[in-house]
């Protein structure tokens, strides 16, 4: 009985120690609300990002959804921590970052086919350079004011 509990708990605590390695990394792309992104609720992923949804990723993080990386690569990164702020994970902390174009140096961790990512320092910020209104106008629809209202 005693060999098979300290077994679990050295196999425990070695799945801990896997868990929390990491990779330095440096990752470029857009800063993303991943609550569209991922359900589908305002179309497909392409139109959950740039100008075109700018503004319910401002809404979306205001509300403590928690901010992504789509990488250059197609790879979404799940943002855990930028820049010391322990906020970054929910929460408005990120907005003026939001739908930008950024380079993230920081270290990666995988886990359960998830990509997390503690941003250590954002080392460029190109600002929104995705345009997408062209393509999808403005999503949500209801987000352009009424000019009789």
């Amino acid at each position: 009985m005693r060999h098979t509990i300290l077994a679990t708990a050295l196999l425990g605590l070695a799945g801990a120690a896997q868990a929390a390695e990491g990779e330095r990394v440096q990752i470029t792309g857009e800063i993303i609300d991943t609550w569209c992104y991922y359900s589908g609720v305002m179309g497909p992923p392409e139109s959950t990002t740039g100008t075109a949804h700018h503004t319910c990723a401002l809404w979306c993080s205001a509300g403590g959804i928690p901010v992504g990386l789509l990488g250059d690569d197609g790879e979404v990164y799940m943002v855990l921590k930028i820049e010391g702020d322990d906020g970054s994970a929910s929460g408005d902390t990120q907005l003026r970052l939001a739908s930008h174009e950024i380079t993230a140096d920081g270290m990666l961790y995988r886990r359960d086919g998830l990509n997390y990512l503690v941003v250590e320092d954002v080392v460029a910020d190109n600002g929104i350079v995705n345009q997408t209104h062209d393509d999808w106008g403005v999503i949500p629809g209801f987000a352009i004011p009424d000019p009789e209202g």
